[in-house]
């Protein structure tokens, strides 16, 4: 049975369809890569999977279970974490207290135990705190120098960093990771290559979105192709570097782009 089992999505905004009749599957330990040119739908793929906006047609089940209607925090407790395509940070808190928010909706303490701290708030603090560090050791050097330094103060890279250390706290069995080299050097890019590779070997399932054909091509046990809405193709890297239609895609994109 696959982790991840995605089945004829669709998805319309207003007439426009961003998703028609996708499906998709990711297996336990599996690396796909989601690509596609601009507005394929990708993101909005990643919105229907995690609740943020539900799809108007379609299945997506994980672990075996429906998830489609559910809300974002019980997709999240199930095992599903996520980053955005457009960093969202908590410019004011501390990068420590930013990857602690991750691990917030797993805790036990409701707003009467946190104004009365009986003994198991406390106890339960010191541990999201343990895991947190543990979580943000995988950065060395990027993030853990930096605990109490306030997140808008990171380097745009380290931003990036700082989200999916938050995404790995809560421990999830899928990670979703939506362009998480945009904006990097190949330096900076090649460190999160070998993160990915990590996250991986670490026990989680991984489904990103990235543009960098090299990481793709590198990454990747698989690559699923989106293009106006709907899948165009699937398969490994070999296959898919050589796919005409692929080929297509990204070229007619340039020249769309270029004559407009």
């Amino acid at each position: 049975m696959a982790l991840l089992q995605i089945e004829e999505i669709t998805k319309e905004f207003g007439g426009l369809k961003a998703l028609h009749a996708v499906s998709l599957h990711l297996d336990d330990g599996e690396i796909v890569s989601l690509i596609g040119p601009n507005g394929a739908g990708k993101t909005t793929l990643f919105n229907c999977i995690t609740g943020t906006t539900p799809p108007d047609r379609g299945s997506v089940r994980f672990n075996g279970e429906e998830i489609v209607g559910r809300p974002p925090h019980e997709v999240a407790r199930r095992g599903i974490s996520r980053t955005f395509q457009h960093i969202r940070v908590f410019g004011q808190m501390s990068v420590l207290d930013n990857v602690m928010v991750g691990w917030d909706f797993r805790g036990r303490t409701g707003i009467f135990s946190a104004l009365l701290r009986p003994p198991r708030v406390g106890r339960e603090e010191a541990e999201n705190r343990k895991r947190c560090l543990e979580v943000l050791s995988l950065f060395g050097e990027r993030l853990l120098p930096r605990l109490n330094q306030p997140a808008r103060e990171l380097s745009y890279a380290n931003r990036r960093r700082l989200e999916i250390a938050r995404a790995l706290v809560s421990g999830p069995r899928l990670i979703l990771l939506d362009e998480p080299t945009a904006g990097m050097n190949p330096h900076e890019t090649q460190q999160v290559v070998g993160l990915i590779r990590m996250i991986c070997e670490r026990g989680h399932s991984v489904l990103v979105i990235e543009h960098k054909m090299k990481v793709v091509m590198t990454v990747s046990d698989r690559i699923v192709v989106l293009d106006h809405g709907e899948k165009i193709a699937e398969g490994p890297p070999a296959a898919i570097s050589t796919d005409p239609t692929v080929i297509e895609a990204y070229m007619g994109g340039r020249r769309r782009a270029q004559t407009d």
